[in-house]
């Protein structure tokens, strides 16, 4: 199995390239056609309903921020319902970039039936761009879990969304390690994804929530990259749901939507800070977009972007 993963091109493919393979940061994203359609979905809402202009006018401007320095794929999306959740393209799946051949994607097995047709669409991309797509048995839920931090080593999140015998599994068949972190349950909310309290900012450095982990899982995953800690109050305002283009993070904030001196602005603004002092020490810029419409459903700026590679990754600014 391992020697057919790291295979080199077939005959005639020696002149192609996926996305993975460039010499250019690449990622896929997808149009919340369905997200805005759906908004207002069955039963009483939990929250404001999205405004699908605004939605969408918020996805612009967050895809243009992306292709100024990126490679930028967008998944096609067909008039199927229940796809709501389909602009959370982090979900979908993972491309493993530590394999020679750079062309193995593994694609999200969920939980909820409703969001298996998500996987449906990913793979008919994937494989039309001649990448190896491979779904496991166990329930996973793509690179939202799954974090790439170097070499064959990454972490992983295992709970109900993303089960630890996937994990087991991956490491057999992709010649990879996983540092597991389990992601904790809460009686009133979904339970978290790994992005959502872990950021890989460059090969040797990941920020963590380490207060939402156990002690042990810290010092495993320590033993692979240098832990920068940061409080939970950041991480539920979005600190670690960033993404990094070359010498950019790109972080989600509505600061100015919220009123000065009200809890959640103040929320907002310490997490700003934080992350921004932090790049100045490691020599990276900050470019908040906004992405407020996109909250109201859950979903936040990671949960978007799946990166077809890291190539931004190879570059030390420090």
């Amino acid at each position: 199995m391992t020697a057919q993963l790291n295979a080199g091109p077939a005959e005639g493919e020696a002149d192609w390239l996926n996305p993975t393979q460039l010499p250019h940061p690449a990622f896929l994203l997808t149009v919340p056609f369905a997200l805005v359609a759906e908004a207002g979905r069955e039963g009483p809402p939990r929250g404001p309903s999205v405004e699908r202009h605004r939605a969408m006018s918020q996805f612009l401007e967050l895809y243009r921020d992306l292709t100024a320095d990126a490679l930028v794929y967008l998944l096609p999306t067909p008039r199927v319902t229940g796809l709501r959740d389909l602009a959370r393209t982090a979900s979908l799946g993972v491309v493993l970039e530590h394999l020679p051949a750079a062309n193995v994607v593994v694609l999200a097995h969920f939980a909820d039936p409703a969001r298996r047709a998500g996987t449906e669409i990913a793979l008919a991309f994937f494989e039309s761009l001649g990448y190896r797509a491979f779904v496991p048995a166990g329930h996973f839920e793509g690179e939202a879990d799954l974090k790439h931090l170097r070499d064959d080593v990454y972490v992983g999140g295992c709970g109900p969304r993303s089960e630890p015998q996937v994990y087991d599994w991956m490491e057999r068949t992709f010649d990879m390690r996983v540092v597991r972190l389990r992601t904790a349950e809460s009686p009133t909310a979904a339970p978290p994804h790994l992005d959502q309290t872990v950021f890989p900012l460059t090969r040797d450095r990941t920020l963590v929530c380490v207060e939402a982990h156990d002690r042990g899982e810290i010092r495993r995953l320590e033993r692979h990259t240098e832990v920068i800690p940061v409080p939970l109050s950041a991480c539920r305002a979005g600190v670690c749901n960033s993404v990094r283009v070359n010498n950019t993070v790109l972080n989600a904030s509505h600061l100015h939507e919220l009123r000065p001196g009200s809890e959640a602005h103040a929320a907002e603004l310490a997490k700003n800070r934080l992350l921004e002092d932090l790049a100045a020490r490691l020599a990276f810029e900050v470019n908040h977009v906004n992405l407020s419409e996109f909250r109201k459903t859950g979903a936040l700026l990671s949960s978007l972007v799946m990166h077809l590679n890291r190539y931004s990754y190879r570059f030390e600014l420090m």
